[in-house]
């Protein structure tokens, strides 16, 4: 709900910005994109739901922060992290995965020294080929 309300907000935000600017000879495009509220990041592919504490390895966080996967990736170009890909659903994960919005629990949060990682990928979810 949450969600919804910050999207129809920031349509209607875009919307009184092309309606109040003026003409101009050239044409710039801008693109908005809202980030999922995962508490441990989100998957690297449509349809990007919530990943589980333990897929991220502790490099894709930022103060806590995640620095986003895929279309929301904030890292830089040569950025590579490590990902435990049995808990993605493509590899068979079925267990359970915290919803949007839902706060972290610092319980479930992953260091360096217990992190399980098994993949190397950049922010965009390619593969990168190094095993941790």
């Amino acid at each position: 709900m949450r969600g919804l309300r910050f999207l129809l907000l920031g349509a209607v935000a875009a919307l009184c910005f092309t309606v109040t600017a003026p003409k101009a000879a050239a044409q710039v495009a801008v693109s908005v994109g809202i980030e999922p509220a995962c508490p441990y990041g989100y998957y690297d592919a449509a349809p990007y739901g919530c990943a589980p504490a333990g897929y991220y390895g502790p490099e894709w966080f930022t103060g806590g922060v995640f620095v986003g996967a895929g279309p929301w990736f904030h890292g830089s170009d040569d950025f590579r992290g490590h990902v435990n890909n049995r808990f993605h659903p493509e590899h068979g994960y079925k267990g359970p995965s915290p919803k949007v919005g839902e706060k972290a629990e610092e319980s479930k949060r992953v260091d360096s020294a217990h992190f399980k990682g098994n993949e190397e990928r950049d922010g965009r979810g390619h593969v990168t080929g190094g095993k941790k």
